[in-house]
């Protein structure tokens, strides 16, 4: 887990350091952060809402980040101090930065290291134990690469990028600044494309494109992102992708898009910018998401979505469709023994006309 700081701070120096307004006591000391259910003395806690304060009221915590427009005893005030946030839980992001720091490993290349003659390493980068870094690799300063990295020739690795154990990016795939890579993740894989030759045989289609990855993009422990058959996938600034994911070739993922946890896209797809794809959604090839769009969890996706459409269910449906369907599944049974009783009441009845 990331290291503690060991920092300490008053309430009123905190709402300084966060730039909110605070009430009650503001010299109370807090040494930490923690959630509701397990706070103690010295900690700090947030609140999301006012109809939580029955917890906060049974918590042990020193001080709590409250909604700015709640009224101060109706989240607690009275008891304890309380900071408020427009958005507490932004707030309370940033209010554990003070306390922790992550993982830092020392500038400089590791003894056990292997790195080939003609690669670049920029200033007050990291290079750890029993990494493998190629030909003409190019690591950008501040840049952290854990040990058990393999780094095939010709890849680039931005400034201030952070690569964990395990991962291996291949030859020639681009990672922008301030991207985190986490532990398992294969960056550059061959596509899957194959065509059925004329004895039955499956012969392969050359992968001979890349990968870019641009800027303050983050990407989940044992992702694959599959490099083109002959351009670039591509994954936009400040993109979020979560564990076990799946990005086929030629994909292209816009800007600030989210991909939850077990997402599949299929090839040459576009995920627009703002999108949102929840967990276990699964895009057919040559697809387009609208920017903005959202996908509710397993749902699967054989045509193009709008912009900025809500949906749902596999094959899917615009959201309010699917929520009227499934609202009247219970009751087909029932609805399809009333339809044979009434056609054979009908037919009874054409039989003595």
């Amino acid at each position: 887990m990331p290291r503690e700081t060991g920092a300490e701070f008053t309430v009123r120096e905190l709402a300084e350091r966060l730039g909110c307004a605070f009430e009650g006591d503001g010299g109370v000391r807090i040494q930490g952060v923690a959630s509701l259910e397990r706070a103690g003395a010295g900690d700090l806690v947030f609140l999301a809402s006012p109809k939580l304060k029955p917890k906060l009221d049974a918590s042990g915590a020193s001080a709590a980040i409250v909604p700015e427009g709640a009224e101060g005893e109706s989240c607690g005030s009275g008891r304890i101090p309380v900071i408020k946030a427009a958005d507490p839980h932004l707030c309370f992001a940033r209010a554990v930065g003070l306390f922790y720091e992550p993982l830092s490993p020392a500038a400089g290349v590791h003894p056990l290291a292997v790195v080939a003659a003609s690669a670049r390493i920029g200033e007050g980068a990291s290079v750890g134990a029993l990494t493998s870094i190629g030909e003409d690799v190019e690591i950008g300063a501040g840049a952290v690469i854990h040990p058990l990295v393999s780094i095939y020739p010709g890849a680039k690795i931005g400034e201030g990028s952070v690569i964990h154990s395990h991962v291996s990016i291949r030859e020639g795939v681009v990672v922008g600044n301030r991207v985190t890579i986490h532990n398992g993740c294969v960056i550059g894989a061959d596509g899957f494309g194959y065509i059925k030759g004329p004895d039955g045989r499956h012969i392969k289609i050359p992968q001979v494109g890349g990968v870019i990855i641009e800027d303050d993009v983050e990407i989940g422990a044992n992702t694959a992102i599959d490099r083109a058959a002959l351009d670039a996938t591509i994954i936009r600034k400040g993109v979020k992708i979560d564990d076990l994911v799946m990005v086929g070739h030629n994909v292209e993922v816009g800007e600030n898009a989210i991909l939850v946890a077990q997402v599949g896209i299929s090839g040459s797809s576009r995920v627009g910018r703002d999108a949102i794809l929840s967990g276990q959604v699964g895009i057919a090839d040559h697809v387009s998401i609208g920017d903005g769009a959202i996908a509710a969890a397993k749902s699967g996706i054989s045509n193009d979505v709008p912009a900025g459409a809500i949906v749902s269910g596999s094959p899917h449906l615009d959201i309010r469709d699917w929520r009227k369907f499934w609202a009247a599944a219970p009751r087909l049974y029932d609805l399809i023994k009333e339809f044979k009783r009434l056609k054979a009441r009908v037919e009874e009845l054409e039989k003595k006309s």
